[in-house]
């Protein structure tokens, strides 16, 4: 095998991005590392021999007003136990960032009543406990409550749960959060930004920073307690949750200007 065979491999598909060219050559250049050390002939081809920028969906920072206009608009489904169980999903992502799969993924017994907690299970099995605010504590027991009444399924461990009384499934719920989005008159924002479920976690953390710097708050010590938040093993891993809003890099600017003027007066 030689570098000229990997790329004439890598490009072969017709009409396929850069990126997906260098992520083929990616994998040829695995095998080829591997099969080099057996056969000193075989070629490796260098990393970044196609070079190709990181893809990313740009995250679509709902404002208040959109996240209540969501919420009307799942309230107004039917029947009332799918519209509770919308509802509820909407306004508990937004108000703690849990991911759509840690949502769906709650169990009954992860709601402690007594204590005001909700035990989440992340990726890799990783569970962290987050303290509800008082107001979603409650609702998610109104919910619970109103479960039972119209549609009592004990059966089912899940928290959220459908018309049928089963775990919500994400390739029905994607579909209803979009139905929502239109209804409310959503639009992507532009190619590789459109109001998807999962930038409410995006959103959260967006406001968490952003309140951390107009409340006088210290960023750096606010944002690992985020990260934890967010089931994160390294502050870094938050970064990418950060997205430069408008109102974000104001409230930074402000905080710097603030900064270097005390720092003038200073004698």
């Amino acid at each position: 095998m030689t570098v000229v065979q990997a790329i004439a491999f890598a490009t072969a598909p017709v009409g396929v991005s850069r990126r997906t060219q260098a992520l083929r050559l990616s994998a040829i250049r695995c095998f080829a590392r591997w099969a080099h050390a057996a056969d000193p002939t075989v070629e490796v081809p260098p990393p970044r021999l196609l070079p190709a920028r990181p893809t990313r969906t740009a995250p679509y920072i709902y404002t208040n007003a959109e996240i209540a206009a969501l919420l009307d608009a799942a309230a107004r489904l039917r029947p009332a136990i799918r519209a509770a169980t919308y509802h509820t999903l909407i306004a508990l992502m937004a108000t703690t960032g849990i991911r759509t799969g840690e949502a769906v993924g709650l169990d009954i017994a992860d709601l402690d009543r007594q204590a005001g907690t909700l035990t989440v299970t992340g990726k890799y099995g990783k569970t962290r406990k987050l303290p509800l605010h008082p107001t979603a504590a409650a609702a998610l027991v109104r919910y619970l409550d109103l479960r039972n009444e119209v549609l009592p399924a004990a059966a089912c461990p899940a928290l959220l749960i459908s018309t049928r009384g089963n775990r919500l499934c994400p390739s029905v719920v994607h579909p209803t959060f979009r139905q929502l989005g239109a209804e409310t008159g959503l639009r992507a924002r532009s190619g590789a930004c459109w109001p998807r479920l999962h930038d409410l976690r995006h959103t959260f953390a967006v406001s968490t920073m952003l309140d951390a710097y107009t409340s006088g708050a210290d960023p750096a010590a606010v944002l690992p307690l985020l990260a934890t938040w967010l089931g994160h093993c390294e502050p870094s891993d938050t970064y990418w949750y950060l997205t430069g809003t408008a109102e974000l890099l104001a409230a930074a600017t402000d905080r710097l200007t603030r900064s270097h003027s005390d720092q003038q007066e200073q004698p």
